[in-house]
């Protein structure tokens, strides 16, 4: 999410998420969010595939203008992703009866698809005051 104007960005993994997922995102954010008056920062907390090894090497080469930024461990508190997870939940998940898994992902992908346009509920929330 860009704090600058709330734009939402995901993407679905079929798969299993790990380095090699992760570092396909990152390409793919880096692309999306690059801005040649700005430096991107990603706010980043210390799961493994963050730190990865087989993607250190292209995030230092880039650290000049797109660079992870890891949280303090143990600190959900302060990760904004949690907090779009728990609005996230209270706009589609609370007080739903689901068939399936499918039909989970399915209600989270509308709401993020809702998000994709600039969101200022979401740059609020998100907001580091």
């Amino acid at each position: 999410m860009r704090l600058r104007d709330g734009k939402f960005l995901f993407r679905p993994e079929a798969g299993r998420f790990n380095a090699e997922t992760f570092f396909q995102f990152l390409l793919v954010f880096r692309q999306a969010s690059s801005n040649p008056q700005r430096r991107v920062v990603v706010i980043s907390d210390n799961a493994r595939y963050h730190k990865a090894v087989a993607h250190r090497a292209w995030r230092e080469e880039h650290a000049a203008e797109f660079a992870l930024d890891f949280l303090p461990p143990y600190s959900p508190e302060l990760n904004p992703i949690e907090r779009v997870w728990k609005l996230t939940r209270r706009l589609c998940l609370h007080n739903r009866y689901f068939n399936a898994l499918e039909d989970v992902v399915t209600a989270v992908e509308e709401q993020f698809n809702k998000w994709t346009d600039a969101s200022e509920t979401l740059r609020r929330l998100c907001a580091i005051t």
